[in-house]
């Protein structure tokens, strides 16, 4: 019984399944915890869905201000749940301060952002937006003036300004969107409107488009363009830009690539502008230019971090070609210019307004334009003022070459001028250009630091061959050898060149040495009729006239320039001057008289006189003392005899030669001498009154 009871047993514990052994306890606790919190996030993730997340508001305001250390607020409505598994994000009326130095209190304002955030790219710190919708937005993006700082830059205040970098987007909507961009340090100030942008398939549907208005160096400007390829734009990509602007009668094109959308460091840009007046295109950026007649200019352009470059520069203003390269920098916060400029050849009308002809007047008289009426009377020299406050603002260092000057008779080639403008410091050194076979040297300074503007004038000429210089005057090139040069070194004050010139004083001399002239020329200044007619029947109009020596000089005080001396000493003749001009009036009264060093019969020598304007120059071949000889020989003849009329036109050829020492040395009239070492009495004769008695403007 016993073993039947036993074998039963056995039976059935064969036929019965095995019992499980339990989970160890560490692996029991962790299955638990896991599926507790599967049910946790379930119940979250529930309670989220069917809440919105709505009482997270104050929970995200205070977290995302703690991360971008900025002040977040939401005003209205606040939504962020998983739908289903991507972050689902709504908030209206939110705002994003910006920091403190900004000018605008907010960085960023929006009546409402809805947005499905991709979460597994985000555990890998990539932000891939699956859906966006952005109504309203205002974002006012900030430089500070040091450009060390960006309001796009979050968390830790002192960090140095990032590129913007925006997120993808698969699919979204952006609409009334307003940008306002502020960089002190370029002084531009840009309020952009973009217009409705919609993206597919992390794609835009087409490139996104832009138009605004602002300020560029306190000058208005308007703007339009685009974004040529967004989608590489949105990764911080290379950004293709076409920008379309009108500032102060400008009109400027900008297309090209930049690093990012917001990054300019880098950028290859093609730059093209047209307009009225390039004056104006420099004005745009704070710097004084000289104004000219229409032009049109196109050049790469790239900015290296601290400096805008131009390079491969080439069109034209008025008739005048133009190429080179222009540097635009910022050291230590003030610009600065530098450039290598070239013209190969200058139009006479495109040179004017380098000196303060009016361009328009020149545009549309010719050479003409160059003389205006002043209370009736002629004036040349140009009125245009130089702003001398704005000097102050910038400084440069120029080159400029030009190649030749289109001109009737303008004998000027070759002209190299540097430029160096240092703290309201304009100095043009060196100047250097080729006159007729000669050089003509410069040295001008513009002091604006000195109230009024402090003007010097300091130009030489070189030993130049008369024959060239004054073949326009009837000179001959052929049979001339003699040689001229000079020197004109003046002070004045004024920030124009006739203010200039009409308050200076100083002196201007120019010197002819031993040489020769076609001597048609002297004798009819000499008006030596007789000589002169048996000269022409003898076909001998182009025997060479021996010049000993001769100046031309004038001293000047007051902007009255007195001759001191003219005296110019032939084989034949003395020529002597007297009188002067006025730089205040540009009146002229003046007379030169030759005479004779031999006998002569049928000598008309009296001065003639030179009056007028610098501008409408006279000539008074017949003078007083002409007219008094004429009436002492018409009562000679009838009183005494015929033969006694020709007595009252005979030279005794008693001319005083020059000692050529004082004359060479460029002297003043009360060192001249004759060859005996005596003092002249002829020369040095005080400029008239009536000059003193201009009127000055």
């Amino acid at each position: 019984m016993d073993q039947l009871t036993s074998d039963i047993a056995v039976e059935q514990d064969t036929t019965a399944e095995p019992r499980q052994q339990p989970l160890p306890g560490p692996l029991r606790i962790i299955g638990r915890l896991l599926a507790g919190i599967l049910i946790l996030l379930f119940v979250a993730w529930l309670v989220l869905y069917v809440t919105k997340g709505r009482f997270l508001k104050h929970p995200f305001e205070k977290f995302a201000s703690s991360e971008l250390q900025r002040p977040v607020t939401v005003a209205g409505d606040f939504n962020l749940y998983f739908a289903p598994f991507n972050v689902a994000f709504l908030a209206e009326k939110i705002s994003i301060a910006n920091p403190p130095w900004a000018d605008d209190r907010q960085f960023f304002t929006a009546q409402r952002v809805a947005l499905q955030l991709r979460t597994w790219p985000l555990l890998f710190g990539k932000r891939q937006i699956a859906w966006l919708d952005l109504n309203s937005a205002r974002v006012a993006a900030e430089w500070d003036k040091h450009h060390l700082h960006n309001s796009w830059t979050f968390g830790d205040p002192d960090k140095h300004g990032a590129p913007m970098q925006l997120p993808d987007i698969e699919r979204g909507t952006i609409t009334g969107t307003k940008v306002v961009y502020r960089d002190p340090l370029m002084q531009l100030m840009a309020r952009i409107g973009i217009d409705t942008v919609h993206t597919q398939d992390t794609h835009f549907d087409n490139e996104i488009r832009f138009s605004g208005s602002g300020m560029f160096r306190n000058n208005p400007l308007t703007f339009s363009g685009g974004v040529l390829n967004p989608n590489q734009a949105v990764a911080g990509g290379r950004t293709r830009l076409a920008l379309h602007a009108d500032a102060a009668r400008t009109i400027i094109d900008l297309t090209g690539t930049l690093p990012a959308a917001t990054r300019f460091d880098g950028a290859k840009l093609r730059f093209a502008a047209r307009g009225e007046d390039m004056a104006d295109l420099f004005h745009i950026i704070g710097v004084t230019s000289v104004r000219t007649r229409r032009y049109h200019l196109t050049s790469d352009l790239t900015y290296t971090g601290t400096q805008w470059e131009f390079t491969r520069l080439a069109g034209e203003f008025g008739d005048s070609d133009l190429a080179g390269r222009l540097t635009a920098a910022m050291p230590k916060e003030r610009l600065k210019l530098t450039a290598n400029l070239t013209t190969r050849s200058l139009d006479i009308l495109d040179a004017g307004p380098f000196i303060g002809y009016d361009p328009k007047r020149l545009d549309a008289m010719g050479t003409s334009g160059a003389v205006r009426t002043v209370n009736g009377h002629p004036r040349i020299i140009p009125d245009a003022e130089i702003p001398v406050s704005s000097l102050g603002a910038f400084d440069a260092d120029v080159h400029y070459h030009v190649g030749e000057i289109r001109g009737k008779d303008f004998p000027v080639s070759n002209i190299d001028v540097t430029l160096i403008l240092d703290h309201s410091q304009l100095r043009l050194h060196p100047a250097r250009a080729s006159l007729a076979g000669g050089t003509l040297t410069a040295d001008l300074l513009l002091n604006g630091r000195h109230s009024p503007a402090l003007t010097e004038y300091d130009v030489r000429l070189s030993p130049t061959p008369m024959g060239r210089l004054l073949a326009r005057f009837g000179v001959a090139d052929s049979g001339t050898t003699g040689t001229l040069s000079g020197r004109i070194h003046m002070r004045g004050y004024g920030a124009s060149l006739e203010r200039s010139l009409a308050t200076s004083s100083g002196r201007m001399v120019a010197v002819i040495p031993t040489g020769t002239l076609w001597e048609r020329n002297v004798k009819l200044s000499e008006l030596n009729l007789g000589t002169f007619v048996q000269k022409m029947f003898q076909k001998k109009l182009k025997a060479p006239v021996e010049m000993n020596c001769g100046v031309v000089a004038f001293t000047v005080r007051g902007g009255i320039a007195a001759a001191d001396p003219i005296l110019i000493d032939t084989k034949k003749s003395v020529i002597t001057g007297n009188g002067g001009f006025s730089f205040r009036d540009e009146a002229l009264d003046m007379s030169v008289r030759a005479k004779s060093k031999t006998f002569s019969l049928f000598s008309l020598q009296s001065p003639v006189g030179i009056n007028g304007y610098l501008a409408a120059p006279g000539i008074q071949p017949i003078s007083k003392q002409l007219v008094t000889r004429a009436g002492v020989a018409v009562a000679a003849g009838v009183l005494l005899s015929p033969f006694a009329t020709l007595a009252a036109f005979v030279d005794l050829g008693n001319a005083k030669a020059a000692a050529c020492g004082p004359v060479l040395a460029g002297d003043t009239a009360a060192e001249q001498r004759t060859t005996k070492g005596k003092p002249r009495q002829d020369v040095g004769k005080p400029a008239p009154d009536k000059l003193r008695q201009g009127n000055e403007r």
